[in-house]
């Protein structure tokens, strides 16, 4: 494990015990600086300007201008060897014996911002966006209630990573409005569909990963390879439109009630910092997954993950306490499923989870699950109930892993959801 990860490490910059950037974190992530951008990391409530850092030489063996970017892309771009070896020198010049940086206020100045002063932006400039379908508690749950009950899931759901291709455009940083989309929905009584603003809107708690090397058209990644690929994960709100999705998605899948919109959180956590989290996969012997998808490692990660709903003006209601750790497919499995027919990936593409869901109702990752398909409708501490997401809610979505006294974290996926524009 990298000293970086060494959890009796201290910085001197001041953090709270509570935070989710300590200083084995050090994500990375993007931030407005006046007409332009810099690529950052964080310790605690404070941004680090990485351009600043390097071109005023505390930072050797990278080109400054790499962090004098829109994105992480060309960061990532220069492979784990140099992206981890910046990071385990971050680690070293704010750790706290250090005093290098520590004693010169000028720097100081110049490089070190409170995140409450600084405009966080997208962090990655996505090229391709896939999402997968990779929980079986949620699956199973879904099946239940448009199925079979005791088939739930479909015949192909054990042996691979069901996926699909989404909308890279309508991605959008943690904090970003979005409006109600419109589209053609089923009434319950009737067998033709009407028009209108969506009425059963829903989050989808995920967890996203991105890629940090291409392959060239024709080349698959084993999953022996596959943490190559993978710099980070992020928080990810798929949202969802639940009755235009149900009208729409046979035979060829979701398109309208998906693409109107996702959220991302503006920190990419790397996966070296998430490794004193790793956890045991879920057994995968009935069936057996054919031998490229086959994993013989702990590729699952336990991750606290909960999402709150914000009424306008009103007080947040937790309605979903989590874990990455449910994961059926891991995201090893999901990337290698991705590429065996030699699709080709870029610096930047994004791969998402899926909802994740847990085996109790407290931990289902969407109000499709939460409220049963509004039967089960949840109360809200204003009186007031959710079945599905009102206009002027506001969907919070945070995750962390803990351990040994430390906490990793991603921050939060933030969204209010305003009224269909007319």
């Amino acid at each position: 494990m990298s000293a970086a990860n060494d959890p009796t490490l201290k910085s001197w910059i001041e953090v709270s015990p509570d935070s989710d950037f300590p200083i084995q974190n050090i994500p990375f992530g993007v931030f407005k600086k006046g007409k332009g951008h810099r690529v950052a990391t964080i310790i605690g409530d404070t941004v680090i300007d990485l351009y600043e850092l390097t071109k005023r030489g505390y930072l050797t063996g990278v080109d400054a201008n790499v962090f004098k970017q829109e994105f992480i892309n060309d960061f990532m771009a220069l492979g784990k060897k140099k992206t981890n070896k910046v990071r385990e020198n971050i680690s070293k010049l704010f750790k706290h014996s250090s005093r290098k940086l520590k004693g010169n206020d000028k720097d100081r100045k110049a490089m070190l911002h409170p995140v409450s002063k600084v405009e966080l932006t997208m962090p990655i400039r996505i090229g391709d966006y896939t999402d997968f379908y990779s929980s079986r508690d949620h699956a199973t749950n879904v099946g239940k209630m448009f199925r079979d009950p005791e088939n739930a899931l479909l015949p192909n759901w054990l042996h691979l990573p069901v996926g699909y291709h989404g909308r890279a455009s309508s991605i959008v940083v943690s904090g970003t409005p979005l409006h109600r989309p419109k589209g053609q929905q089923i009434p319950a009584d009737s067998k033709q569909p009407v028009y209108g603003p969506c009425r059963l809107l829903d989050f989808e708690l995920e967890v996203g990963f991105v890629i940090g090397q291409k392959t060239e058209l024709g080349q698959s990644i084993s999953m022996d390879e596959a943490e190559d690929f993978i710099f980070g994960l992020f928080l990810f709100n798929d949202w969802s439109a639940r009755d235009i999705q149900k009208w729409e998605y046979v035979p060829l899948g979701p398109f309208l009630g998906k693409s109107f919109g996702s959220s991302i959180s503006p920190w990419v956590v790397t996966l070296e910092a998430l490794e004193p989290f790793r956890s045991t996969s879920p057994k995968q012997n009935d069936p057996k997954p054919l031998p490229y998808l086959e994993n013989k490692k702990k590729r699952n990660y336990d991750i606290n993950l909960s999402v709150d709903i914000v009424p306008e003006n009103g007080e947040a209601k937790t309605v979903c306490e989590s874990n990455f750790k449910y994961m059926y497919w891991n995201m090893c499995q999901q990337l290698v499923h991705h590429t065996v027919n030699g699709c080709n990936v870029n610096v930047g593409d994004v791969c998402a989870s899926g909802t994740i869901s847990g085996p109790e109702r407290g931990s289902f990752g969407s109000m499709l699950e939460i409220s049963w398909r509004g039967t089960m409708p949840v109360d809200m501490p204003d009186g007031t109930q959710r079945k599905f997401i009102n206009d002027h809610d506001t969907v919070v979505m945070r995750g962390f892993g803990q351990k040994k006294g430390v906490r990793i974290g991603f921050g939060e996926v933030s969204g209010k959801i305003l009224p269909a524009i007319k």
